[in-house]
């Protein structure tokens, strides 16, 4: 009932013809979004494997 509601308010503050246009246009920025976020995460996946493998080689049972 509230998606009714929304989509009502949402058609009487935008228009009928404006809604496509805006769908389409918040589509492609999470489009844009998430392909950067998926970029910065790649980058950040060389450090973090040397990270890893350095701490693998350091056997931490001698340090008590």
């Amino acid at each position: 009932m509230h998606w009714l509601i929304l989509v009502i308010v949402l058609v009487l503050v935008f228009g009928a013809t404006r809604l496509p246009v805006i769908a389409k246009s918040v589509g492609q920025s999470m489009k844009i979004f998430k392909k950067e976020i998926k970029d910065l995460r790649d980058d950040d996946a060389p450090a973090d494997a040397t990270k890893k493998s350095d701490g693998a080689t350091h056997d931490d049972s001698s340090a008590r």
